[in-house]
């Protein structure tokens, strides 16, 4: 709950300390007196846009600061899920309004962003004015209102979670088919590929070893001549000299003094082997020269082969042993698309069955909340009656639809204030003071649901007085019970309900106008119940009067009808 606010230089509010109870809190003042400022605190340190104009004349920045004590699970969680600590079970929040236009934030003491701000400020504080009661007027918001009412959740996250798996599913289908329309054309190339390297059989080497065949028949005579002359050259057949008698010759001319130095037989030694190589090598060369083919007929074979390995390397521009590696890639990436292909299928067979799964959770769903509308209309009709609505008639237009994240329901409410009339949309016939007791119905149905530990009214109690306005302060004192409630008002009726009262003031002190806020003890309550009874200077009889309204509503509280009629 917020325990204490303080501001500096905000707007005509020099400085405020202001310490609130836990229950049923009203602020008082004259018309002009800063009401609205103090609000429009609250809602800077929440986090909320405000703008620098706000900033006191003559100084550099405001500030706000706001303690929270006894903070709850669900303020907690949101804190855990920040990463801020909460030690000793305190929250405190600054924020501060630059006359530049800057802004900082600062939670426990350490800067933070204002978005951080505003998410911590989402749990702790719900604020209601006249703007904001513009939510009853979007029927995107009634189903929302209902399922807070019916406050166990638990058919609609189970529904929330399949539909996600629902949507996930079938964005991952719808991606999958999209890529499949666009790679048909990608299919057939592949295809195509695999098709023509498989008919050609075309192996790794293969087209380099038919290039060296393919260049060594087109010049075997000029090689098998080549082979002939080396021979002959080397082993002097048919010759009278040749290299290999003249090696053997000149071996022998040295082994006659071999005996007479070791370097003149190693020498006749080599001269030897080289003459037994050179042999080898002659032989070798007339055995290539039997071997080559001179065959037309290969040669027209080998020719034609390479022909066909060409045109398929030039149609994909690379070469023989890059064109089966590209195969090889064609069949791995074919069957990665015969892959996608069953998982689309699968993806098909789960999103059936999950739109049997989610359809089936919508009804029933849709089914409770049926049945909850059902209380929802009674419970909150008897609010409205008691707060002096007597005719009223609320209706909650339920329709069914195609699903949505919020389920296949629609729903609007629909409400007539007067008798004989149909119903019909809020923002048709609810006036200024209806929405605001509408909204006070609302709360206080929901009160015991709603995680919000700090609920704030503002000028709840435009356009009614009387008996309505004394209702309304009950309601709200009942609404107090439970949830710490902030309460600007200009009745007496309401006021005197509080459980803690505080007077905005406007003074003019060195020629400037200043606003304080001050918490009132009961002869200050008196005087202000009176001021706002009958105005300034009230008679004895009007401070009788308001004495009398305090102690009806402060000894005994909430009188037993009270809370009879509200239920």
């Amino acid at each position: 709950m917020l325990a204490e606010l303080e501001i500096e230089n905000l707007a005509v509010i020099a400085h405020a300390r202001i310490p609130f109870s836990p229950h049923l809190n009203v602020f008082t003042g004259e018309t002009g007196a800063g009401k609205s400022i103090l609000i429009h605190g609250i809602h800077a340190v929440l986090g909320q846009r405000v703008t620098r104009d706000i900033v006191r004349t003559g100084c550099k920045k405001a500030v706000v600061t706001a303690l929270f004590t006894h903070l709850d699970a669900a303020v907690c969680a949101r804190l855990d899920a920040l990463s801020i600590s909460h030690e000793d079970d305190e929250l405190l929040l600054t924020r501060e309004i630059a006359a530049d236009g800057g802004s900082a934030a600062r939670v426990n003491g350490h800067t933070t962003t204002v978005s951080v701000l505003r998410e911590i400020g989402d749990a702790l504080i719900t604020i209601h004015g006249q703007h904001d009661n513009q939510v009853l007027l979007s029927p995107e918001c009634h189903l929302q209102i209902l399922d807070a009412f019916g406050g166990d959740d638990t058919l609609l996250q189970q529904y929330q979670e399949t539909f996600r798996n629902l949507q996930q599913t079938a964005k991952r289908l719808n991606q999958l088919v999209k890529q499949e329309q666009e790679r048909a054309h990608r299919r057939q190339q592949l295809k195509e590929l695999v098709a023509e390297v498989d008919d050609l059989g075309l192996e790794i080497g293969e087209e380099e070893t038919l290039e060296e065949e393919l260049n060594i028949l087109q010049n075997a005579e000029s090689i098998a001549s080549a082979l002939q002359n080396a021979a002959d050259a080397l082993d002097g057949a048919d010759a009278d000299v040749s290299a290999v008698m003249l090696t053997d010759a000149a071996a022998d001319e040295l082994s006659a003094f071999s005996e007479l130095r070791a370097d003149f037989a190693a020498l006749g030694e080599r001269l030897t082997t080289a003459g037994i190589e050179l042999g080898d090598i002659a032989a070798e060369c007339r055995s290539l020269q039997e071997q080559m083919d001179l065959d037309p007929q290969r040669y027209a074979q080998v020719q034609k082969r390479m022909q066909e390995i060409r045109r398929i390397c030039r149609e994909y521009q690379c070469t023989g042993d890059e064109l089966v590696e590209q195969r090889e890639l064609a069949e791995q990436e074919l069957e990665q698309m015969q892959s996608d292909t069953e998982e689309i299928a699968a993806l098909r067979r789960e999103k059936a069955q999950l739109l049997e799964t989610v359809s089936a959770q919508a009804k029933a769903l849709s089914e409770y909340r049926t049945k909850t509308l059902e209380r929802f209309v009674t419970e909150v009709t008897a609010q409205l009656e008691f707060l002096n609505m007597p005719n009223v008639v609320l209706v909650g237009k339920h329709a069914t639809g195609k699903l949505t994240i919020h389920g296949m329901d629609s729903l609007e409410f629909l409400i007539s204030a007067n008798r004989g009339e149909e119903p019909r949309p809020l923002a048709r016939i609810a006036s200024g003071g209806e929405l605001s007791r509408i909204m006070l119905a609302l709360k206080c149905v929901i009160a015991d649901r709603d995680s919000i530990p700090t609920l704030i009214f503002d000028e709840v109690d435009t356009g009614v007085s009387g008996k309505a306005a004394q209702k309304i302060g009950m309601k709200l004192q009942e609404v107090g019970r439970i949830r710490q409630v902030l309460c600007v008002t200009h009745l007496s009726q309401i006021a005197v309900m509080a459980d803690h009262h505080l007077m905005i003031e406007k003074q003019t002190e060195c020629g400037r106008t200043e606003t304080h806020v001050m918490p009132l003890d009961a002869d200050g309550r008196v005087h202000e119940i009176a001021r706002i009874m009958g105005g300034d200077d009230p008679s004895e009889l009007l401070l009788q009067s308001a004495q009398e309204e305090l102690e009806r509503w402060q000894t005994d509280g909430l009188p037993e009808s009270a809370g009879e009629q509200g239920t």
